[in-house]
């Protein structure tokens, strides 16, 4: 039987960039016809494994094999182009011979995305494909992708880095994870992978409990007297120091937790009437009609979803709000208990050479989370899955991820009561998205949402602006699946909708509700007297081993010294008990 040769192999990678290690020896194969994709935290290197794979990046060590006869092409994360002369017009495109510089974000992805689509590549490289991109794109996107086969077309092999969870379910074949240096590989879709992946941390979590079990019994072991330590077996030493590494492991979920402080709102929090909005378009130098006669009074707690193809006005609706363009006519009152956070699509432009904790400690030393709970900025930044280390990194050090999970910790931390987020989902992590929407449900304030993301959508929102353009503003009571089967005429009740909605849900509980516990302040402080405690407590246990056993003492002083040493061990034994527990749960 022949042998199939993949199309991509990769084998033993490790890459590193200065002292931190992205991943260590990992090796997989990319065949014919899979749809992969690549998950992981921000900051673990999945656009660095995609540079490394298309040979635009350095790696240390390992072997990658290409099939000699691919035609591959690859569409990163951060969209350049460096010729689009040939780019055909395309599925609903209207912007050949605009300057590229010109277009909107998702008016750049969809260019990219139709030239590389027709160029008929073998495989296929793409780094974050949703992003920018309008829902109605990416919904065309994932049928696309779906039904080539169906079609008569050539089925396209991809791998890809992706968050967006429906695109996932519904197109990928195989999911990879980097995990702790570590690719781990899962053969079926996303609601597979959670599934899966609740099973192998399990299994992670009851070895790592086993070592520790172990430990506690090779910890007495090795802490017996000192002339009984000539006679253990060097194998054994050396076996605990690796038992030791083990029961230390720790496996790290996404425990973020967003607690923050939302500030009162009053009944008033803003009114529009008959507002009309046009403004010339930079590109094409025509009239856009935005708004036309827009009226709606926002009610406390409101949570609204906006969605439209790119160029309809969302971006210029937000703008509208903030007061960062007038309107043509009408009115907007803003309440005045109203406090805005503002997610731009665009983030911050943070200076490359600052301190990540000097970007927060510009904003506020101290954090009120409410409650009478306090926090300082180091600890805030802790919340955000910034390290203390990396809390003193520069800002040009981040990854595009990291660098937005900054700007949603900059914005939360002033405690607004009228959130709006324009495309907060892009680049963040799977993880991090999770307890934002967590975050979400449960604010008390208002909120609008842009976004591409169905599933964020879904989870987040109680109903919608749909923009259609020209100044048609759609006021739908639902979210973006419920919106949708009703468009296409679908008898579903919202009750199949919600289901719908949610079908991944359920899946891999454990992940979303069982998160570690974190050491509250006061067990802190006693884990470092602990670590102070018991290296005294273990000299004078030598201390007295050596009065005992040097033979010129008096029959008091072995007393005495016998009594204490005896108090000293029960001392030891509760101390490194209690330094056990702690340091499991940090």
């Amino acid at each position: 039987m022949a042998t199939v040769t993949p199309y991509l192999l990769v084998e033993n990678l490790t890459k590193s960039v200065g002292s931190k290690v992205l991943f260590s020896n990992i090796s997989f194969a990319v065949n014919k016809g899979q749809r992969i994709a690549l998950i992981a935290r921000n900051g673990i290197g999945k656009s660095t494994l995609m540079d490394i794979l298309m040979g635009k990046t350095d790696y240390d060590e390992g072997k990658i094999t290409w099939r000699k006869d691919l035609k591959v092409k690859y569409l990163p994360q951060h969209m350049r182009v460096e010729c689009l002369e040939d780019a055909a017009s395309g599925y609903s495109l209207k912007i050949k011979g605009e300057e590229f510089n010109k277009l909107s974000g998702g008016q750049q992805k969809k260019l990219l995305l139709e030239h590389v689509l027709d160029d008929e590549p073998d495989i296929l490289l793409l780094d974050e494909p949703t992003n920018h991109l309008d829902l109605e794109t990416v919904v065309w996107l994932e049928e696309y992708l779906n039904n080539r086969t169906s079609r008569g077309e050539k089925a396209l092999t991809i791998l890809m880095v992706t968050h967006d969870r429906y695109f996932l379910d519904r197109v990928c074949t195989d999911i990879f994870e980097l995990d702790q240096n570590t690719l781990y590989t899962y053969h079926g879709n996303y609601a597979y992978y959670i599934e899966k992946r609740a099973e192998r941390i399990d299994a992670q979590n009851a070895e790592i409990e086993k070592y520790r079990n172990l430990y506690r019994t090779e910890l007495d072991w090795m802490r017996r007297m000192p002339q009984a330590r000539a006679h253990k077996a060097q194998y054994r030493i050396d076996n605990f120091y690796e038992i030791e590494k083990k029961a230390k492991q720790q496996h790290q979920e996404a425990d973020i937790k967003l607690s923050v402080k939302s500030g009162y709102i009053g009944n008033k929090i803003f009114e529009a009437k008959n507002v009309c909005k046009t403004y010339i378009s930079p590109s094409t130098g025509e009239n856009k009609v935005i708004l036309k006669d827009f009226n709606y009074v926002f009610s406390r707690y409101e949570k609204l979803g906006i969605i439209g193809n790119n160029g309809t006005g969302k971006s210029t609706f937000i703008k509208l709000l903030l007061g960062e363009v007038p309107a043509d006519s009408g009115t907007w009152d803003i309440g005045t208990t109203v406090r805005f956070g503002y997610y731009a699509q665009t983030g911050l432009q943070f200076d490359e050479g600052k301190k990540v904790i000097d970007v927060v400690r510009d904003i506020a030393e101290v954090v009120d989370l409410g409650g009478g709970e306090k926090m300082t900025a180091s600890q805030f930044l802790q919340m955000f899955l910034f390290s203390p280390n990396q809390q003193y990194d520069y800002v040009g050090k981040l990854s595009g991820g990291e660098r937005q999970r900054l700007h949603l910790c900059t914005v939360l931390m002033r405690s607004p009561n009228f959130l709006i987020l324009d495309e907060p989902t892009n680049d963040l992590d799977i993880p991090t998205l999770n307890v934002l929407e967590q975050y979400l449900k449960n604010f008390r304030g208002c909120l609008i949402v842009i976004s591409h993301d169905r599933y964020f959508m879904d989870k987040v929102v109680d109903h919608l602006f749909v923009f259609h353009g020209e100044g048609k503003v759609q006021d739908f009571p639902g979210n973006y699946t419920q919106y949708r089967l009703e468009a296409k005429g679908a008898s579903a009740s919202l009750e199949d909708a919600r289901k719908a909605s949610y079908s991944l849900e359920g899946k891999g509980t454990k992940l979303k509700t069982e998160q570690k516990r974190r050491l509250s302040f006061k067990e802190k402080k006693e884990l470092e007297e602990l670590e102070v405690r018991m290296p005294k407590l273990e000299e004078e246990k030598n201390q007295l081993e050596t009065l005992l056993s040097g033979g010129s003492s008096s029959a008091d002083e072995i007393a005495q010294a016998s009594k204490r040493y005896q108090e000293v061990q029960e001392e030891l034994d509760e101390a490194e008990m209690r330094w056990l527990e702690l340091s499991e749960i940090e």
